[in-house]
């Protein structure tokens, strides 16, 4: 009895068998069954994580938010280059003036799309067969359904008009290089015809956007539209930049695998040129848009919103009912064809719009007051589908690593 009472004395103090090693496994006799039931002693931290306090230390709180400022930075490296873009060109304009003077955006748009034919996969566009269907309502809706909602926003009256044609000519553009195929995969839709419908767009864009903005903003603006010049401009700056890339992926196998190991690096390279843009085109206005009162610029920021919301709107409708017509067997593929159709579908891409805009030399009005709230849309429009898919994912249970890639 002696004894028992020794070791139910000793669990009362926890450090009893500690007191020569300071990190070991004690056990203790449970009374009423009388046998030895380990108890667990937990390891002090690092003497370098412990403040005096017993709390995490402050070098550890601040590398634990570095990480995460890293991590957060990597993650929306696109919008913050947009953003920071813009607030270089209003803090510093000169050094865009000097940009402008030498034709840096220029060169950036032949980058974008250079980029874009070296990360170009050729296998991938061969797996969106399967979905052929909502693959060509995609092609329809993008290039010749939802350009018509640019004459609506053409009845909007905004001084400085500029604000409301660079939305109108922003509608009439192809869907997004990038932003439309990975929304795309990480909500665990088809990745391949996402990027079947980007790259036919794209490259059927350059024959109806100038016919497009000749038709719907060209009449509102009350001038002529040089079609030709536009067509051989976009053919030139868009068309053989991604034909360039695309034949030197080709020509170089080990080149093509060097690109595929470091898609995210080419991504950031493709998010910095079209920083560039924004930087450029708000530094050389910036006297003009500081004249812009802000609640004028935020209704505009507003009807970009709007419009997003409508193109999904619309095209979620649509793929409904096609979907309903043609009747896919398949419930799986059929939800994520129409996943990938509606992501896509609803952008609009801003590389593009920006290279018409520098085709067009001021003849819509000034370039910076053009691009300015299709910068805000086309940032608005990503973080919006990104809330939807983050729906999507917490209502299907779906992780990212789930999501087969293209």
């Amino acid at each position: 009895m002696a004894s028992i009472a020794t070791i139910l004395a000793s669990t009362r103090d926890p450090f009893f068998c500690l007191r020569e090693q300071p990190c070991m496994r004690s056990r203790y006799l449970d009374p009423c069954r009388r046998r030895w039931i380990p108890r667990s002693i937990r390891a002090c931290l690092p003497s370098d994580r412990v403040g005096g306090d017993g709390g995490i230390s402050s070098s550890a709180k601040s590398l634990h938010f570095g990480k995460e400022f890293l991590s957060f930075a990597s993650d929306n490296f696109l919008p913050l280059a947009l953003v920071s873009g813009v607030g270089l060109g209003f803090a510093n304009p000169s050094l865009g003036c000097l940009a402008d003077k030498y034709s840096l955006s220029r060169f950036s748009t032949c980058g974008i799309f250079i980029i874009s034919g070296l990360t170009l996969r050729t296998e991938a566009i061969g797996a969106a067969v399967k979905g052929w269907r909502l693959g060509v309502f995609g092609l329809v809706s993008i290039l010749l359904l939802t350009p018509s909602f640019s004459r609506l926003i053409m009845l909007v009256q905004l001084q400085p008009g500029e604000l409301v044609t660079g939305l109108a000519i922003f509608c009439c553009m192809p869907t997004t290089l990038s932003s439309g195929v990975a929304l795309t995969h990480l909500a665990g839709g088809n990745s391949a015809l996402a990027l079947a419908v980007t790259i036919a767009s794209n490259l059927l864009g350059i024959l109806t956007i100038p016919f497009w903005v000749s038709r719907y903003v060209a009449e509102g603006v009350g001038i002529s539209f040089p079609t030709d010049q536009l067509f051989r401009s976009l053919v030139v700056t868009l068309l053989v930049p991604l034909i360039i890339g695309k034949v030197i992926r080709e020509s170089f196998k080990g080149f093509a695998s060097f690109v595929d190991s470091n898609r995210k690096l080419f991504s950031k390279i493709n998010a910095i040129c079209l920083s560039l843009v924004p930087w450029i085109q708000v530094s050389r206005s910036r006297s003009l848009l500081l004249s812009v009162e802000p609640k004028v610029f935020l209704a505009a920021v507003g009807i970009g919103i709007l419009l997003h919301l409508s193109l999904l709107a619309f095209n979620a409708v649509s793929i409904r009912i096609l979907s309903a017509v043609s009747g896919d067997g398949s419930k799986k593929n059929s939800k994520e064809n129409a996943t990938a159709v509606l992501l896509v579908a609803s952008q609009k891409t801003l590389p593009v719009m920006v290279a018409v805009v520098e085709q067009l030399r001021g003849a819509f009005g000034e370039s910076g007051l053009l691009v300015l709230p299709c910068v805000a849309a086309h940032l608005n429009q990503i973080m919006i589908d990104s809330i939807l898919v983050n729906l999507w994912l917490r209502k299907g249970n779906v992780t990212p690593t789930d999501v087969k890639t293209a």
